[in-house]
């Protein structure tokens, strides 16, 4: 029978195949739900204790706010944080553009309100602020500055920022925005991106499908392309943008498909609960491919990490890693309808966490 991979190796993987100095950030949940609308941002609270967090939530300060209600948004936002129905600290804030006036008043309204630290009885801190609409790499930078200063004066730790990439500028600087040490994650606004453009590129580009949608017309895949070199390169987290058609169940998973398989994206918006579940099914690995790695990672932790031959291939470190990162995703995706890691194996690599 196989041995467990704890009793061949003492190196758990993400020790034995990464170099000590390579920062490994926890994978991000591939998809990424955003909620403007209150009675939207309760049942979002409610599908995440369901699923459980398979899924972030983003709640929307900026689109999903009413204009003259962003401050009542963000007293919306900051309560909810601090609810009990905050399970998993797996909820982000949208904020306002930095050069909105409002941008600090929501911000501290938001900081205020919101827990200190992790608490899953009293709400958890936001898990990420997104800042939307830079103009460049200098916008980033004053609004993480502002960010920085806001968290500390309202006692809070380090919160990780989220990029929007929807402008001229921002695409522009999109490598040096991605190196920000700061920044965790670019996502691509799709709509602003095109509006952008002032009739240039037709609003076909906004949808999935036909000869101009928004992957096929070479000004939208560009960027596209653009933001998710960057992120890899950096070591960041690509997100790819939104479907709008969220009635079209096929549409929607071939986009996720194509932005997972062909794109390089690793994570997802959602705009309507409907999207969530096939989202998240479609970035995650097929049973045969959780089957492959998990194989060829025993295997090689039985040989310490040196190379090895599975049927007609021979895999090394290299490899490794690749197989690893899908094990990985495996475990973050893993939905009661979904493959499974075996129990073995998904003990040893990814224990449960520590109850608080």
């Amino acid at each position: 029978m196989p041995t467990t991979p704890q009793a061949t190796s003492p190196l758990h993987p993400s020790q034995a195949l990464f170099d000590p100095d390579e920062v490994q950030q926890h994978p991000l949940p591939v998809c990424d739900h955003y909620a403007g609308v209150e009675p939207r941002m309760r049942k979002s609270l409610q599908l995440q204790a369901e699923m459980g967090p398979v899924f972030d939530i983003t709640l929307d300060n900026e689109d999903g706010a009413p204009v003259g209600g962003e401050l009542q948004q963000a007293q919306l936002i900051g309560q909810l944080l601090a609810s009990a129905d905050n399970h998993f600290g797996r909820v982000g804030v949208r904020l306002l553009p930095v050069v909105h006036p409002l941008f600090e008043p929501v911000l501290r309204t938001v900081l205020d309100l919101a827990p200190r630290a992790h608490n899953p009885a009293a709400g958890h801190p936001p898990a990420y602020l997104m800042c939307p609409k830079p103009r460049s790499l200098a916008d980033v930078e004053l609004a993480i500055a502002r960010i920085d200063a806001a968290l500390l004066q309202t006692g809070h730790g380090p919160v990780p920022v989220h990029v929007l990439i929807e402008t001229h500028g921002a695409l522009r600087d999109v490598q040096a925005i991605a190196d920000h040490p700061r920044v965790m994650s670019l996502s691509f606004g799709l709509m602003d991106f095109v509006s952008a453009h002032r009739g240039a590129i037709p609003q076909s580009a906004m949808q999935v499908a036909g000869p101009n949608g928004q992957f096929d017309h070479p000004l939208v895949l560009r960027a596209k392309l653009a933001i998710s070199a960057a992120c890899h390169a950096a070591g960041k987290t690509p997100s790819h943008c939104v479907v709008t058609e969220f009635n079209n169940t096929e549409a929607l998973r071939g986009a996720a498909q194509t932005a997972c398989q062909r794109l390089g994206y690793t994570r997802m918006w959602s705009i309507h609960p409907s999207q969530i579940e096939p989202i998240v099914q479609a970035f995650a690995p097929t049973a045969a491919e959780v089957e492959q790695a998990v194989r060829i990672i025993r295997a090689a932790q039985a040989a310490a990490w040196a190379p090895i031959r599975d049927g007609n291939t021979l895999h090394d470190r290299a490899s490794y890693r690749y197989f690893w990162q899908l094990l990985e995703r495996a475990h973050q995706t893993a939905l009661p309808t979904g493959p499974s890691l075996p129990s073995d194996a998904g003990l040893a690599w990814f224990p449960a966490p520590a109850q608080t």
